[in-house]
């Protein structure tokens, strides 16, 4: 069904999917990405490490022409603490539920309304990505999952910034334009 191929200055981590190969019932997946995989993914997230990250699928045929990659994405990464810059290891933990149809497929249409305006229910599903040819790239999903569970500011527990202060109802009032005018004379 699929086949590993790691490029060199190709994507961090790659598992290939041959569209043409997968089947309307559910097929499990585990990828795992490799100590080079770890280190490329790292540099591309800019953090100090990734200790760990591999990913559970199911992948399987959706609608007539469509793929469906569902499953979980874990790992473990080393970040340097806002405050301190010690290392703050972090927990990734995702849900990966995506859908590809091929370019051009009406499933991918964007909605519009009579005024020309996308349509869009912020509850509902997301759109379907489009893939060209006949692969799809599982491991680049599951990066592109990953990265969104990666915390902006880790920050080591019990560390608070020293000397911050929150500002007050009073101060959070925008000062008047003309305030810096009033002590102004006319000569």
């Amino acid at each position: 069904m699929s086949s590993r191929k790691n490029n060199v200055g190709g994507p961090a981590f790659s598992y290939l999917v041959k569209v043409g190969h997968v089947s309307a019932n559910p097929v499990q997946v585990h990828v795992e990405a490799d100590e080079r995989e770890c280190a490329a993914l790292a540099e591309l997230w800019q953090v100090e490490a990734v200790n760990r990250l591999s990913a559970d699928l199911q992948i399987n045929r959706w609608k007539r022409d469509g793929i469906r990659i569902k499953g979980r994405v874990d790992g473990e990464i080393v970040q340097a603490c806002v405050v301190t810059l010690e290392p703050v290891v972090g927990q990734i933990s995702q849900e990966i539920d995506q859908i590809f149809v091929p370019e051009g497929s009406k499933l991918a249409r964007i909605v519009t309304d009579e005024a020309g305006e996308m349509v869009l229910d912020p509850e509902g599903p997301d759109l379907p990505e489009t893939f060209v040819g006949d692969t799809i790239d599982a491991g680049a999903v599951v990066a592109e999952f990953a990265a969104l569970n990666i915390d902006p500011y880790p920050k080591k527990p019990g560390v608070e910034f020293s000397g911050h202060i929150e500002s007050g109802e009073d101060d959070d009032r925008r000062p008047s334009p003309f305030a810096a005018l009033k002590d102004w004379k006319k000569d």
